[in-house]
C-alpha cells in the first residue's frame, strides 16, 4: 500500500504556517493598549513617566508595522526564522515599556506571557524554549532593575517586596506551563488534523480504486457478448479458410485478440466489484477482498468463519462501504507486518452482531502502548524499538488511526490487545497482536431489494 504519509508535512519541517498579517493585527492592537495605557497613566491618574521614551517605545512598533505593511504582501506566510525575530521584537519592546513603568510593580507585566504562548504555537520546542528562558531573564531583570512610577506628589507606588517575589515566581511558572502546555495541545492538534487529512486521503484513494473497478467490470460484461460473437464468427471462418493460409493467419490473430482482450478484462476486474449490482457481498468476499493485497507477502493468511451464540447458519450480506474495506485492509497490513509466520482472521457472527479478529503470531503490542493504540504517530520519537522494526514507516500510529477511523466512521466499535489475553488453549503460547472489530447488526446490514427498485445503468464517476 501507498504510504500516505509521505505526502505529509512532519513537525520538524513545518514553515509558513502563520501570515504575516496575522502578526501585523496583533502587534497593532498591542499598540493601540499600550498607547491607551500610557495616555490613562499619564494624563488621567498623573503619573510621573518617561513620556519621550514610552513614545519612542510605541513608535519603534508603529515603525516596523508600517514597513511590514508596506514592503511586503500581507498574504506572505512567514518562515519560522521571521517568526522568531518579530517575537523577539515584541518581547524586547514589551521588556523595555515594562522598565520605563515600575518593573514588576505594573500590573501589564502578565502580557509577558503572549509572546511565549505564541511561540509555543507557532514555532519548535527548541525556538519557544529560547523565547521562555529569554522571557525569564527579562522577568528576573524587571523584578530589580526598573525606574519607579510616581504619583503627581513624588511618592513612589511600589508594591511589597512580598508580592514582587510572589509575582515573580508566579510569572515564572506560568511561562514554563503556558509555554509547555500550549506547545503540547497544539502540537496534538497538528498531528490530528495531519492524521484526519492521511485519512481522507486513504479513503478517496480507496473509493476511486474501487470506483475504477466498477468500471472495468461494467466494461467487462457489457463488451463480453461482442467479444464472444467476434471469437464465433472469427472461429467459423477458420474453419472455412482452411484452404487460404493467408487469410487464415489474420483470422486467427483476430480470434486471438479477442481471447487477450477478454483476458485483460477478466485480469483487471478481479477487484472490481463496485458495479451497481454488487452493492453487498458475504461479509467472507469483504474480508478476503480486504487481505488480498496480503497474500503474496510470505506469510500464511488463515481465514474462519462460523456463527456464534445462536447465530444464523447462512453467512450475513453485508454493503461492501469503502471505508470497512480500507480500514480491515489496514488491520491486515499491521498484522503481515508484525507476524513470524502466520495472521488468523476469525469472522463470527450472532443475530445482534458481527466481529472480525484479526490476529498474528508476532510480539504483540508493547504493554506501555495498549492504551494509546488508535493515535496518530504515537512511535515516532519515543518507540525507537520500533522504529527499527519497521523502517519504512513513520512509527506505529499512522495506519493504525486510519483503520480506527474509518471503521468507526462505518458503525464499529475497535479493540486491540494481545493474543496471550485469550486464554484459549490453542495460542496461549502466542504473543501476538489482536484487533478486534465489531458492527452491530444494523450498522452494515444489507439493503432490501424493496429499497433499491431498478439498479439502473452505473453511473460515470464524480470527480
Amino acid at each position: 500500500m501507498t504510504d500516505i504519509s509521505s505526502g505529509l508535512l512532519h513537525e520538524n519541517e513545518r514553515r509558513g504556517l502563520i501570515r504575516l498579517r496575522t502578526l501585523i493585527i496583533l502587534r497593532w492592537l498591542a499598540i493601540i493598549g499600550q498607547s491607551v495605557a500610557v495616555f490613562i497613566a499619564s494624563y488621567v491618574l498623573g503619573l510621573d513617566i518617561e513620556l519621550g521614551l514610552c513614545t519612542a517605545a510605541i513608535g519603534a512598533a508603529v515603525i516596523i508595522n508600517l514597513i511590514a505593511v508596506f514592503v511586503y504582501p500581507e498574504n506572505r506566510r512567514l518562515l519560522e526564522r521571521e517568526v522568531l525575530l518579530t517575537l523577539l521584537f515584541d518581547l524586547s519592546q514589551l521588556a523595555f515599556l515594562l522598565y520605563l513603568t515600575g518593573g514588576l510593580n505594573n500590573p501589564f507585566a502578565v502580557l509577558i506571557l503572549a509572546p511565549v504562548t505564541v511561540s509555543a504555537m507557532t514555532l519548535r520546542p527548541r525556538a519557544t524554549v529560547f523565547m521562555g528562558a529569554l522571557a525569564v531573564v527579562l522577568v528576573s531583570v524587571l523584578a530589580f532593575y526598573y525606574l519607579p512610577l510616581r504619583n503627581d506628589q513624588g511618592f513612589v507606588l511600589r508594591m511589597p517586596q512580598l508580592f514582587i517575589v510572589g509575582f515573580w515566581i508566579a510569572l515564572m511558572i506560568s511561562i514554563a506551563f503556558l509555554g509547555a502546555y500550549t506547545w503540547r495541545v497544539t502540537a496534538e492538534t497538528y498531528s490530528m488534523s495531519q492524521a484526519l487529512l492521511a485519512t481522507q486521503m486513504a479513503l478517496a484513494r480507496e473509493q476511486k480504486l474501487t470506483d475504477l473497478g466498477g468500471v472495468v467490470a461494467a466494461a467487462a460484461h457489457e463488451l463480453g457478448t461482442p467479444l464472444a460473437t467476434i471469437k464465433l464468427v472469427s472461429s467459423e471462418l477458420s474453419e472455412e479458410l482452411e484452404d487460404r493460409p493467408d487469410l487464415l493467419e489474420d483470422v486467427t490473430l483476430i480470434r486471438d485478440q479477442a481471447d487477450r482482450c477478454r483476458d485483460i478484462l477478466h485480469s483487471m476486474g478481479r477487484r472490481g466489484k463496485s458495479d451497481r449490482h454488487l452493492l453487498t457481498a458475504p461479509v467472507s468476499a469483504v474480508v478476503e477482498e480486504a487481505a488480498e493485497p496480503h497474500r503474496d507477502r510470505g506469510k500464511e493468511i488463515s481465514f474462519s468463519y462460523e456463527p456464534h451464540d445462536g447465530g444464523a447458519d447462512r453467512m450475513p450480506q453485508i454493503q461492501r462501504h469503502a471505508e470497512v474495506i480500507h480500514g480491515l485492509r489496514n488491520l491486515i497490513q499491521n498484522a503481515v507486518d508484525f507476524a513470524d509466520s502466520k495472521v488468523w482472521i476469525d469472522t463470527r457472527w450472532t443475530d445482534k452482531k458481527l466481529s472480525i479478529r484479526v490476529m498474528d503470531n508476532g510480539k504483540g503490542y508493547p504493554l506501555e502502548l495498549i492504551g494509546r493504540i488508535g493515535d496518530p504517530f504515537i512511535g515516532r520519537r519515543r518507540h525507537q524499538g520500533l522504529q527499527k522494526a519497521r523502517p519504512e514507516y513513520e512509527g506505529m500510529g499512522l495506519g493504525l488511526f486510519i483503520a480506527k477511523t474509518l471503521l468507526e466512521r462505518s458503525g464499529a466499535e475497535v479493540l486491540f490487545s494481545n493474543v496471550s489475553d485469550l486464554g484459549t488453549s490453542e495460542r496461549q503460547s502466542q504473543r501476538g497482536a489482536i484487533a478486534e472489530v465489531i458492527w452491530p447488526h444494523e450498522a452494515l446490514a444489507p439493503i432490501e431489494e424493496t429499497e433499491q427498485p431498478g439498479l439502473g445503468e452505473n453511473q460515470p464517476i464524480g470527480i
